[in-house]
């Protein structure tokens, strides 16, 4: 007879109650089936091994092979989550020397300019030394003589410095080319300057005639005259146009310098 506990058959052949086997009958077979029923899928699990466990031997290969491929997968996995780590610390680490490198740069640019500013600076202050003394300025009259070559360069690279120079070193911050421009501005500037006044100064008046350099020490001991504090004010205005037409045709006064020397005999005239 065959007698169905859970998902599990027990048979039990020629087994008949009352038929030679008085000891085995159906509360026998129900007794024996009670554990299975009691214990479900654990003895099974341990029934199926019981039986079965020859399996392992046949399925022990592939089995040891898919925990391997997991293990490698996992593996992979976090080397693939390291280097994704390692790649971001990597641009963290590369922004913030950039940012540091900008800042170093940023430095560098502004001593530069302002480097080149103070060049600019000081071959300004030789200039207004003629500039603003008519004095100083008749003793070597070629640095204003517009008839000289050398005189002209030297006016005309001042002129591109003037027009490149930067209200601040910051605005030419980041601005590789204005800065280049300007640099080699204020390089010819003080190359050209250098030049005209050793030539200025070796020839003195050597480039005019005895009878224009009379004239030119007339004009200096009338400008004397102009802006001696001790003067008249009559005298002085008399000096000024005096040593004005003794310069005519062989020097002209830079702007800066008559409006300078006007100024100063209009300021006695009103004291």
């Amino acid at each position: 007879m065959s007698v169905a506990v859970g998902s599990a058959w027990l048979v039990v052949r020629g087994v008949r109650p009352g038929l030679g086997y008085p000891n085995i009958g159906p509360s026998v077979v129900t007794s024996a089936a009670a554990p299975l029923v009691h214990h479900g899928g654990v003895d099974q699990v341990v029934q199926f091994l019981t039986h079965f466990w020859w399996l392992i031997f046949v399925f022990g290969g592939t089995i040891g092979g898919v925990l391997k491929a997991i293990g490698a997968a996992n593996e992979r996995r976090l080397e693939r989550r390291q280097e994704r780590y390692r790649l971001k610390q990597q641009a963290k680490i590369a922004a913030v020397q950039a940012k540091a490198q900008d800042q170093v740069d940023e430095l560098t640019q502004r001593r530069e300019i302002d480097k080149t500013i103070v060049e600019h600076d000081q071959t300004d202050a030789k200039w207004f030394a003629y500039e603003i003394d008519p004095i100083t300025l008749l003793d070597f009259p070629m640095m204003t003589d517009m008839r000289e070559p050398l005189t002209v360069e030297f006016h005309k690279a001042k002129r591109r410095a003037d027009l490149l120079r930067p209200a601040t070193a910051e605005a030419l911050v980041g601005d590789r080319r204005a800065q280049e421009e300007y640099r080699e501005a204020v390089h010819s500037y003080v190359i050209a300057f250098d030049v005209a006044e050793a030539e200025a100064k070796r020839r003195r008046r050597g480039g005019f005639t005895r009878d224009e350099q009379e004239h030119l020490v007339r004009a200096q001991s009338l400008l004397r005259l102009a802006m001696d504090e001790g003067a008249t004010s009559a005298e002085r205005q008399s000096a000024y146009r005096k040593a004005q037409r003794e310069l005519e045709g062989l020097i002209s006064l830079p702007p800066s310098m008559r409006a300078q020397i006007e100024r100063h005999i209009a300021g006695q005239i009103e004291a």
